[in-house]
């Protein structure tokens, strides 16, 4: 099965804006037989208190709550539309916040059983002022909120990553909660221009380890993301190689995901990952 599993659309505030429906024709010319519209959930209202980078961070890292009726709308009439040449699956990339439980069990209370197929991600860590940052948007930030309060190490931070998404995985969100972890080394995106090491330490890998452990135990699949390949101070796939090699030892499944945010990156590098593979 050809499946694209993590893809973004014209309601994401710091995409292209290019049309799901050109984004999919382009799946279907591509030979992919299913298809997941994951889009950022919108974040909890109240998540501004606890936020403290570059305001854009937070305003345009997600789709916004006024525009969930058209896009359950246009999602379920594409399905309708396109289901003889492509299974449509509609979700979201939902981001895990610790000071936001609450929240995020109630919208996926309502929301969940609205969905076929989602994504469970981290993309805002606690740094300094005890404030969260985003681990993705600018450099600015990321040295600012996250690398500073670890002193610059490197392998400090990655833990914290990783921490983070051991607890992520573990959480209980409801029924019809994302079973999917996406791009589990998203905290190596700015690795080149920070000088920031290649590859985990044992302590690292460790947690690694563990993290594997939980996603078997909670039959979680793994998103094999290849936007950081095109990241120009990462060059690598989320996770890196050796990896993706440790997640198929440990049997998680890999599932592809452009992390398209334009037609332009509809099934980038799927041909390299799926030879790797």
């Amino acid at each position: 099965m050809k499946k694209e599993g993590h893809s973004h659309t014209e309601f994401c505030p710091h995409g292209s804006g290019d049309d799901v429906e050109l984004m999919i024709q382009k799946a279907i010319k591509f030979g992919f037989t299913e298809y997941s519209i994951t889009e950022h959930a919108p974040l909890p209202p109240a998540f501004k208190q606890d936020y403290a980078g570059t305001l854009t961070g937070l305003t345009e890292a997600s789709m916004a709550l006024s525009d969930l009726p058209a896009y359950f709308k246009k999602c379920r009439h594409l399905q309708t539309k396109y289901q003889a040449q492509l299974k449509i699956n509609i979700g979201f990339e939902l981001d895990f916040l610790p000071t936001q439980l609450a929240w995020t069990r109630d919208f996926w209370a309502e929301y969940g059983p609205q969905t076929q197929d989602n994504v469970l991600s981290v993309h805002f860590m606690q740094g300094t002022a005890a404030k969260f940052w985003c681990v993705d948007d600018t450099l600015a930030d990321f040295k600012t909120g996250l690398l500073d309060p670890q002193k610059g190490n490197g392998q400090a931070l990655y833990g914290q990553y990783l921490r983070a998404l051991l607890v992520a995985v573990q959480t209980d969100l409801g029924v019809n909660a994302p079973r999917r972890l996406g791009h589990m080394t998203l905290i190596k995106k700015f690795q080149d221009y920070f000088n920031l090491p290649a590859k985990f330490n044992a302590a690292n890998l460790a947690l690694v380890d563990q993290l594997f452990t939980v996603l078997a135990q909670r039959h979680f699949a793994l998103d094999l993301n290849a936007a950081g390949l095109y990241k120009p101070y990462c060059n690598e796939s989320y996770p890196y190689p050796d990896l993706i090699v440790a997640a198929k030892a440990a049997s998680i499944p890999l599932v592809y995901g452009s992390d398209a945010h334009s037609i332009a990156e509809i099934g980038q590098a799927y041909h390299q990952l799926e030879k790797f593979i």
